[in-house]
């Protein structure tokens, strides 16, 4: 219980330090948000009354605490070019982003894991230098490449896959692949080499002693044992999968986190992009804990 306790004080530290940070970053970049709203033929005291009126004259610590008060009673403030509370916002957009990252985090955890199991079992092998190079390629081609030729093969050569997002479970495939396909040949890679770490343990020929065979000794025990170091990688890939949302929604036309962050950035919308990302930071930080949850429950010396 103590060790949750801390684990969620560092949370709020991790969360009170993301808030700052880009609270501060937006407000170094040269230029005023309220010019930007407002076009370069508006008159100097309505850009002034506009600046007064979103409290960007005041002096950057008294801002950051009034952010800070409003973010504790859940406010996040209002966007400025939508008009529209923040946190209303990022709560519209973000189930559109929870079931991409799902998808996507099934597809990279499925096929990475079965990809990489598959390759230690037939190491030094056909399979396994095959599989090694599909590994390979997932790590090496951005999300952007995938998405667009995933699009290319299966709508505009074959036509078996809607272009966009359209609601429906069939036009999330390609957006799940694309943006799991990266996470996928790292998870297969660490799987690997994590279950091949294990074939040399001694638990592994007690097993082979008592009447099992190497590979049921192998998927029955060295495999969980394999899987720790793969489960807190997958917790972190999240990360990854968020910010990689920002391309794959912006592709596929997914009106999720990413393209809302897109579009924060495009109006020079701060506390829409504070929003957006103190929301990731968030889902980010709850996600490492459950995956600290996890790793215990599979291996109790983790316990101590």
């Amino acid at each position: 219980m103590s060790v949750f306790i801390r684990r969620c004080v560092g949370v709020i530290l991790v969360l009170l330090g993301v808030m700052a940070l880009i609270f501060v970053v937006l407000r170094i970049i040269p230029g005023n948000p309220a010019a930007v709203l407002l076009n370069e033929h508006v008159n100097k005291e309505t850009i002034e009354r506009l600046t007064a009126s979103m409290n960007l004259d005041k002096p950057v610590p008294e801002q950051f605490l009034l952010y800070l008060q409003g973010a504790l009673r859940g406010d996040l403030g209002q966007s400025y070019y939508m008009k529209q509370p923040v946190l209303s916002l990022v709560l519209q957009a973000f189930p559109y982003t929870v079931k991409l990252t799902v998808f996507a985090a099934a597809f990279a955890w499925l096929f990475g894991i079965g990809v990489g199991v598959i390759s230690a079992v037939h190491h030094d092998r056909l399979p396994d230098y095959l599989f090694r190079g599909v590994s390979l390629l997932g790590v090496s081609v951005p999300v952007f490449m995938v998405a667009l030729f995933l699009q290319y093969l299966f709508y505009f050569k074959f036509s078996l896959l809607p272009l966009v997002y359209d609601g429906t479970l069939v036009s999330m495939m390609l957006p799940a692949i694309a943006l799991g396909w990266n996470s996928a040949g790292s998870v297969a890679r660490l799987t690997r080499s994590s279950l091949m770490e294990q074939f040399n343990e001694s638990y592994l020929d007690t097993a082979r002693a008592k009447g099992l065979t190497s590979r049921q000794a192998i998927f029955r025990h060295g495999l969980k044992n394999a899987m720790v170091p793969v489960i807190t990688m997958l917790a972190l890939q999240l990360s990854g999968m968020l910010s990689g949302a920002v391309i794959t929604e912006s592709v596929f036309g997914i009106a999720g986190l990413g393209k809302l962050a897109l579009s924060a950035v495009e109006t020079r919308d701060m506390p829409l992009l504070q929003g957006t990302v103190l929301f990731s930071a968030l889902i980010i930080s709850l996600g490492n804990i459950i995956s600290d949850i996890v790793n215990v429950c599979m291996d109790p010396r983790l316990r101590v």
